[in-house]
């Protein structure tokens, strides 16, 4: 398959993401608006027949003081993954990259190598033996996964350390998915963990209401978001990224951007973000009070943002990132106990992968994120 790559407009790559069941939101144009320090491009490939066949977003940094870039597609790009001239695909894209004065390249394939069921989870937290995910006899396997990431290495691509992506961005290697496609809503319900059904209902006697907020909401959502920083000890961004986001994605299209609040006694107690490309939505991010936890509000949102997922048409909720650790003393351990109570299941992907195109600069800039 002989393919040719050069940089398209936004509508044309807007228009092949929208032809597409879904890809991941960091692949959707308006991205690059959400990131508005980076450079961006959009990318295509064409076959013989000048037919768009696949695209991608490219988020250039520059190092400081010199005018090289890190080439970041995040999730992406947004290509045929398992075509066996992964080579054709790849090559084009780093030769494009090198003339636009990148140094490195650091992509992220949306393809999963396995998935742990929540029973297979709780089996591990409770042996003694199990530290991590990968402990477990994952209940599946992609075999094609194994053989994208033994031809990305022959290529000369290496796996990036988990967790670091470059100047603060970072995609999580291991996820946690409720699939809804083929399922009825009681059936998703009925999956839920015990804690999980009797927190749901417990916030429905109270009268915990979850409802939808707009733009002139997120002042409200920062507040409570910046509690969750201070309880949780990290960096929380500023309000005006929430504003961009917002005012990026649903430009595009809008119904990309949702945010929702629990509140009780009209005091909202929590509220999250959720995103929605196709048929896969994602929880994004989410906050909530010190006060009020007894009458569940996290519980009633979740559930209430599952159902508007499944009304949408989704084929998965996605509840985000979770840490592969099935220690219950390591401080992540309630992400994962708190997101298995959904019933779904936990997924690897491949991770990240960088190309250095000068290695000296690379480690360079390896170097230089180190010392952050």
């Amino acid at each position: 398959m002989s393919l040719t790559l050069r940089t398209i407009s936004r509508e044309q790559h807007l228009a092949y993401i929208q032809s597409l069941p879904s890809a991941s939101h960091m692949q959707v144009p308006a991205w690059s608006d959400v990131k508005a320090e980076w450079r961006s491009e959009n990318l295509g490939w064409f076959d013989k027949s000048g037919q768009l066949v696949g695209v991608g977003l490219v988020l250039y940094r520059q190092l400081p003081k010199i005018k090289r870039y890190l080439a970041y597609l995040p999730e992406g790009p947004v290509i045929n993954w398992y075509a066996p001239n992964l080579d054709d695909w790849l090559q084009p894209m780093l030769a494009h990259l090198k003339q636009q004065g990148a140094f490195s390249v650091k992509m992220g394939p949306p393809v999963i190598i396995r998935r742990w069921n929540a029973e297979t989870i709780k089996k591990g937290i409770q042996d003694p033996d199990v530290k991590r995910l990968r402990d477990l006899e994952a209940d599946y396997i992609e075999p094609r996964a194994f053989e994208v990431s033994d031809k990305l290495r022959r290529m000369g691509w290496q796996q990036g350390e988990d967790g670091g992506a470059g100047f603060g961005d970072v995609q999580p290697r291991y996820v946690y998915q409720v699939p809804l496609a083929n399922r009825s809503l009681e059936e998703v319900h009925k999956n839920f963990n015990q804690l999980w059904r009797r927190n749901i209902k417990k916030a429905e006697k109270a009268g915990v209401e979850v409802v939808q907020g707009g733009y002139q909401d997120l002042a409200e959502w920062q507040r409570l978001y910046e509690i969750t920083a201070v309880r949780d000890h990290f960096r929380p961004r500023p309000l005006s990224y929430f504003q961009r986001m917002w005012t990026a994605l649903n430009t595009e299209d809008p119904n990309r951007m949702r945010l929702y609040f629990a509140r009780h006694n009209g005091v909202n107690l929590s509220a999250a973000t959720m995103l929605i490309v196709g048929g896969h939505v994602w929880y994004s991010y989410g906050a909530s009070d010190n006060i009020g936890r007894e009458v569940r509000p996290s519980n009633a949102m979740q559930w209430r943002m599952l159902r508007d997922a499944y009304a949408l048409g989704a084929t998965v909720y996605d509840l985000r990132g979770i840490s592969d650790s099935l220690d219950e003393t390591d401080h992540l351990f309630g992400l994962i106990q708190f997101k298995v109570g959904t019933g779904g299941q936990a997924a690897e992907y491949l991770g990240e992968w960088d190309f250095p195109l000068n290695k000296l600069l690379h480690k360079a800039l390896d170097i230089y994120m180190s010392r952050r």
